[in-house]
């Protein structure tokens, strides 16, 4: 059985530009407090900073299987979400509009780990005009599988061109902030 949790501690108070804690350089293994104006809270995470992304396969939005090493070329930005997860729908918004912002830099992917499949995750994406992301469902949870269900919803992984991971964030945040675009900046 895998079991995923949701980070309810993070729920959002209103919506707001998120402060995100200063970071200069890579400081391996080391971990950040991020904390959202609209009081979302996360963790960024250098950890396991330079390890592969995992080979599990996942459904794309025409239903074939998908890979992380499928986005290899350019830096990728992958979302673990649910639609059951109050603050992976909370920062949905904001990571649609990075989708928007970062597009032919960074392949910007949210894959849903409803055990639903495909319909929870349109009918959100229909009711939150989610509309520069693609409707990716892990139905068989192969990528928390692959994380040896160690990872809490909604956690983020950058990864560089190469497929190494660069940083993680566990909980949520506002991706189209200032902030995050110079973190994002690590994977060029």
């Amino acid at each position: 059985m895998l079991l995923a949790a949701c980070d309810k501690g993070t729920l959002p108070k209103e919506q707001g530009q998120a402060e995100v804690a200063k970071v200069g350089s890579n400081p391996a293994g080391a971990e950040i407090g991020l904390e959202s104006a609209n009081g979302m809270r996360a963790t960024l995470s250098y950890k396991f900073a330079g390890q592969a992304a995992p080979l599990a396969t996942f459904a794309g939005a025409d239903g074939r299987d998908v890979a992380l090493s499928d986005f290899a070329g350019r830096p990728l930005l992958v979302n673990i979400w649910a639609t059951w997860c109050a603050p992976c729908k909370a920062e949905m918004p904001t990571l649609d509009a990075l989708a928007a912002l970062e597009e032919g830099r960074i392949s910007v992917i949210a894959v849903s780990q409803d055990l639903e499949g495909r319909k929870p995750v349109a009918a959100f994406f229909k009711q939150a005009s989610i509309m520069n992301l693609e409707p990716y469902t892990d139905a068989d949870n192969q990528l928390l599988a692959a994380f040896n269900n160690q990872i809490a919803l909604p956690t983020t992984i950058l990864y560089d061109s190469d497929g190494k991971e660069v940083w993680r964030v566990a909980g949520g945040v506002e991706w189209d902030d200032a902030e995050m675009a110079k973190l994002l900046k690590e994977a060029s």
